[in-house]
């Protein structure tokens, strides 16, 4: 460690920290545009052969020359006679040093005129910036010289501000350089590249890939750019780092909102209900750390094995590879972890202590055993209630082998029931027993998983015919091998997951000619687009836009189903309400499935409970999933329009979580079951990674597939996942990585005497939190004397700082004061006086 002394305070750093280091370590600002904690220095980097700008070459006209740095970040050192680099000058035991000067104000001026003279910059000088549209202009600046859209939340900006913009800088020359917007994630705007080299350095020494680089040109200035005409070419790895190190807006972002990043960036994650880190076990999978990546998915789901083969993928629909080329197949890599685990997550499961709570839970399906596992590891006794002699609900019983092996559900069951949860199956609730017979035995929450495990029924001609089936109860007799044997042809009613299932149960039920007919539209099926191309591969026949009129019949005996042209599904707030048109078809059918929706069987509920149920739902707190009687909660498919299993696992979490705090605990089901190693920043250069293919997943033959119940999909081999896996983009590491925040020139903590220290003036004044965001931009006739006022009632205020600008005319001016003498005050506000002028 070496003691250092910066504008007379004393700092210890490790030896071989720069200045600026030491100076950061001590809370003191000091200006700069080059550096960024994440990168090397900027100065002594040698130059290109020659770099792309879009289809333009731009060679390297001085080879011999190395790159310099911005020269802002000066300071004085005693004893020295020159102002040094605080950023490559070593801080050394003894050293005393001064950080702002007139001298060093002054020079850092002349530096920053190179820089903005580079980049426009009127705006920046304009006493009316703040709040600017940037659309209407007063000084009637070019729009092409105007800033771009960053302006107010420009990091050059600030240090302009802090450092001064020297009355010596020329106008900016608008410059017609390339707007490259049409490759992915982001947009490059070269007539706003100060040359600071931020990207390269990100690009070449954090990420490893060496895609960017820079040359001089013939007057010395420095020229960025790919090594080759796209980026692809160059071998980016689209990982957005030199986008985040950007200090203007010459390198965007295309879909990131402000204040939105780390969902913008992650949209996979966003996107996954129960927010799964999905980039982390991804990376695990690539690096060969499957075990691993099975513990990251169970930090927040308790069946990444079912889920890997069922799971609707809305992740992969936003997955920003897929901007690129193809998305990551992240549900198959999910399979491909759970099915390669070791146990590695089991480890460090601990239990808590027996709280002596017993909780109830009806129903074993995904919600039930979810809520069920995180209430036993919180210590809670557990008991589960099936009426069915084995556990699972509809993924053991709804949902077809060849989609979900019951080998699968079995064994990730297993995993949870060996927690200690008791299972009583065979039970039904308003059978066997009730609700308040379980309160008399001692459980203090219940928790209804019952689910919706029955057909919806709608009233419609002929549905009473024989060789009429219900979607779920025909899918239930199918999954226990009960005898069912369909005719050839099969008509299927209905555009959801179900319905697909039972089209394609179907044809291994017997069927020879399965069509399948909905309401919607292709694009508008409720059903995966995946489960849809399946099924057309299978051969099943799909008519989209009918719904069905009547179902035909002669003696007794189905012949076939009308349908009706759907001319609209849904009505403009995207509810189901179709409209049909004057079409007609007839369909020759020796069976009709009706699959159009699942109902839960609430019977158990009496006309006076105070368990509400609405729509044939139950009623639940939707923040606590807590029902109308105290104590007894409900989630999954019996108190929402029936989702997937990821939605029922949610609500589950959630319920687990309401009732723990129900039971007197916090609540908290958060937990890691494996400690990770630190990110590294680097991600390598990969040949051709923009153009890698997404891995296709190996499947049975149609003609083999359909002959039996046995898995389609087959699952990656270790070879093929780690392959898939390492295409991914790695977008987390970007929220790993340091900002550069400069403060506000004048940032005043906010007390009285620093507000009494204001002119009373004309002005603006900005207010701040304690972060430092910004909570109100306001123009005042007298700053001073507002802010005090301000100052009496407003708590969540920290900082804040001013700038003297006249709002109005002289003429105006003296308008105000005259009414302010003659009424001793503003008429009706400062509004009113804005609506006056």
């Amino acid at each position: 460690m070496v003691t250092v002394t910066i504008d007379s305070k004393r700092v210890q750093v490790e030896q071989g920290a720069s200045i600026l280091e030491a100076a950061q370590k001590a809370g003191i600002y000091i200006p700069t545009v080059c550096y960024h904690p994440d990168l090397k220095s900027s100065e002594g980097l040698k130059a290109a052969e020659l770099i792309y700008r879009g289809e333009k070459r731009i060679a390297n006209a001085m080879p011999e020359r190395m790159s310099e740095g911005c020269g802002i970040c000066l300071v004085a050192v005693q004893d020295l006679p020159d102002l040094v680099r605080s950023c490559s000058t070593e801080a050394a035991e003894g050293m005393v040093i001064v950080t702002d000067s007139d001298r060093i104000r002054e020079e850092r001026r002349k530096n920053l005129i190179s820089t903005m003279t580079r980049h426009p910059h009127a705006c920046l000088a304009c006493p009316q910036r703040e709040g600017c549209d940037r659309l209407e202009c007063s000084l009637d600046v070019p729009v092409e010289e105007r800033c771009c859209e960053l302006l107010g939340h420009c990091e050059l900006q600030d240090v302009a501000n802090w450092v001064g913009i020297d009355p010596a800088t020329p106008r900016w020359i608008p410059t017609d350089l390339p707007l490259v917007k049409h490759e992915p994630l982001f947009e490059r705007n070269y007539n706003l590249c100060i040359g600071c080299l931020r990207c390269v350095r990100a690009c070449n020494d954090l990420r490893g890939v060496g895609a960017l680089g820079f040359v001089f040109d013939e007057r010395g200035d420095i020229q960025v750019g790919s090594l080759s005409p796209a980026l692809a070419e160059s071998g980016c790895r689209f990982c957005t780092a030199c986008v985040g190190v950007c200090p203007t807006g010459s390198l965007m972002d295309k879909n990131i909102r402000a204040g939105q990043e780390e969902e913008d960036l992650l949209p996979c994650k966003a996107a996954c209900p129960a927010h799964v880190n999905i980039p982390g076990y991804v990376r695990l999978i690539a690096e060969g750390k499957t075990d691993e990546a099975n513990a990251v998915i169970r930090e927040k789901v308790p069946f990444p094995g079912i889920l890997g083969r069922v799971c609707t993928r809305p992740c992969e629909d936003v997955c920003r590879r897929g901007d690129v080329n193809e998305p990551i197949s992240i549900c198959a890599l999910k399979r491909f972890a759970a099915d390669s685990e070791h146990g590695l997550w089991k480890s460090p499961v601990n239990l808590k202590g027996d709280t002596g709570h017993k909780v109830a839970v009806i129903g074993s399906g995904p919600a039930g055993l979810t809520a069920a596992f995180y209430l036993k590891k919180l210590g809670h006794r557990v008991t589960v209630f099936e009426s069915r002699p084995l556990p699972g609900g509809m993924m053991r019983y709804g949902i077809p082998d060849y989609r979900l092996p019951s080998s699968v559900v079995e064994k990730e069951i297993r995993d949870i029931l060996e927690s200690g949860i008791e299972l009583r199956a065979g039970n039904t609730l308003g059978k066997d027993f009730t609700i308040d017979q379980l309160k008399n035995e001692g459980y203090e929450a219940i928790f209804l998983a019952v689910g919706a495990q029955l057909s919806r029924r709608i009233e419609l001609e002929g549905s009473d015919l024989n060789g009429v089936l219900w979607g779920v109860a025909f899918l239930f007799q199918a999954k226990e091998r009960k005898h069912v044997k369909l005719e050839d042809r099969v008509v299927v009613i209905g555009g959801g997951n179900v319905a697909v299932d039972v089209a394609l149960t179907a044809l291994r039920c017997g069927a020879t000619n399965v069509t399948m007919a909905c309401l919607e539209k292709r694009e508008e099926m409720p059903a995966d687009a995946q489960e849809i191309d399946q099924a057309i591969e299978d051969g099943v026949n799909l008519m989209t836009s009918w719904g069905p009129k009547r179902i035909l019949g002669k003696d007794g005996q189905l012949q076939g189903i009308e349908l009706i042209g759907c001319a609209r599904a849904f009505d403009q707030e995207g509810n189901l309400s179709p409209s049909f048109d004057d079409r007609t078809r007839v369909v020759e059918a020796d069976q009709v499935i009706l699959s159009i929706g699942q109902a839960s069987d609430l019977g158990f509920i009496d006309s006076g409970s105070p368990i509400d149920i609405q729509r044939g739902m139950i009623v639940v707190d939707q923040e606590t999933l807590e029902t109308g009687m105290p104590g007894v909660f409900a989630g999954g498919d019996v108190t929402q329009i029936p989702g997937a299993i990821i939605h029922a696992i949610v609500a589950s979490r959630r319920a687990a979580s309401s009732i723990d705090r129900f039971l007197g605990g916090n609540g908290d089901i958060e937990e890691g079951l494996f400690q990770p190693e630190p990110l590294s920043p680097t991600v390598g250069r990969m040949e051709g990674f923009a153009d890698l293919p997404r891995e296709k997943v190996p499947e049975l033959p149609v003609a083999e597939r359909l002959k039996c119940f046995e898995g389609v999909a087959l699952g990656f081999d270790p070879e093929h996942a780690r392959k898939e896996a390492a295409r991914c983009l790695q977008c987390d590491l970007r929220l790993q990585m340091g900002k550069v925040t400069p403060p506000p020139a004048k940032l005043m903590k906010w007390t009285e005497d620093n507000i009494q220290l204001m002119p009373e003036g004309e002005g603006v004044y900005e207010l701040l939190d304690a972060d430092k965001r910004v909570l109100l931009i306001k123009g005042v006739i007298n700053m001073r004397e507002t802010l005090l006022e301000v100052f009496e009632d407003n708590n969540k205020v920290a900082w804040f700082q001013y700038e003297e600008n006249p709002l109005y005319s002289k003429r105006e001016s003296e308008l105000i004061q005259q009414y302010l003498q003659e009424h001793g005050r503003m008429p009706g506000g400062e509004d009113e006086l804005d609506d006056l002028y």
